[in-house]
């Protein structure tokens, strides 16, 4: 590797782990003389990078954390990965137009050369990842969650119902799952003494005050997030095995048990039965609805609206 732009990058990609490197083996990974090895750690300390040195049999180089973004040094099939995960996260916040994960992608498709770029334009032309068909989570909403909740902090904010009111909450935030293309947030409700669940799109004017709270264990079951405690839960019985269901389910947040030879039952709770009535009737296995009542209007209403799209007087 002779080009020292080249070499740099390298050398980069090298220290970026944070941790010591000898400067014997950075300069056998490098190819070249531990003289040309001090030359280049010069060049990036000239860039800003704050490489520190220290002394011993052959010496040894760190680069701290918080340098900033180096470039990176991916390989074909990471490059590749990067781009195919990159175009889910775009899509999943495409509707307000551009943003961080779009522009993100363009610069790696700028970037890399002719022969891999061919390889990922045609990955991408032939593929397609559907959106949200909602407004998308604010990412800056859910990566100040994310601090909160790892940092243990207690949050306030807004929360729009499904009615279209909207009251304050005060909370302690405790976990962020993502299913369905949507975050959730598990959290205690510090108002009314409960365990409860929020999505983050129906969040606006987050406070994060700088108190923090104990370690609280969450309920048993947590993963699914739903329901709280008290809530509703449903129960469907499906005539089907539990494999043959799994499959088509694509409402996660529940679980699955089997109920005899062939039949299998879902328990699950939710915040929007008339999604959850139409996540079921999708899976296109027969069922019963055990309950609750909200989940058996849920499914009566969507049953009449499909009858009346599609009337029995009207020719197939």
């Amino acid at each position: 590797m002779n080009h020292p732009s080249a070499r740099m990058l390298e050398l980069l990609s090298l220290l970026a782990p944070g941790v010591p490197r000898a400067g014997a083996d950075l300069a056998a990974r490098l190819g070249v003389s531990p003289r040309t090895l001090r030359r280049d750690v010069e060049r990036l300390r000239d860039l800003g990078y704050r490489v520190q040195s220290a002394r011993g049999t052959g010496g040894s180089y760190l680069l701290p954390a918080g340098q900033g973004m180096p470039p990176l040094h991916l390989s074909e099939e990471e490059a590749v990965a990067t781009a195919v995960g990159l175009r889910h996260a775009a899509a999943a916040y495409g509707p307000d137009g551009p943003g961080p994960a779009d522009s993100a992608l363009r610069k790696l498709e700028q970037a890399l050369p002719a022969r891999l770029r061919g390889r990922i334009e045609a990955l991408l032309a032939a593929t397609e990842v559907p959106g949200g068909t909602g407004p998308a989570d604010g990412l800056g909403t859910l990566e100040r969650l994310a601090t909160a909740t790892h940092l243990r902090s207690r949050v306030g904010f807004e929360y729009a119902g499904r009615d279209g009111g909207s009251g304050g909450r005060r909370a302690e935030p405790h976990r962020l799952v993502l299913l369905a293309h949507r975050w959730y947030l598990l959290a205690w409700d510090e108002d009314r003494a409960a365990w409860r669940t929020f999505r983050v799109d129906r969040i606006s004017g987050l406070r994060v005050p700088g108190t923090t709270f104990p370690t609280r264990p969450l309920p048993e079951g947590s993963a699914g997030l739903f329901p709280g405690p008290g809530a509703a839960r449903g129960a469907v019985l499906f005539l089907a095995p539990a494999g043959a269901v799994a499959r088509r389910l694509t409402a996660r947040a529940g679980t699955l048990e089997p109920a005899g030879p062939g039949r299998c039952r879902y328990l699950t709770g939710t915040d929007d039965w008339d999604w959850l009535a139409g996540a079921l009737a999708s899976v296109g296995l027969p069922y019963r609805v055990e309950g609750p009542a909200e989940l058996v209007r849920a499914t009566r209403a969507l049953t009449a609206r499909a009858g009346a799209a599609a009337p029995a007087d009207q020719k197939a």
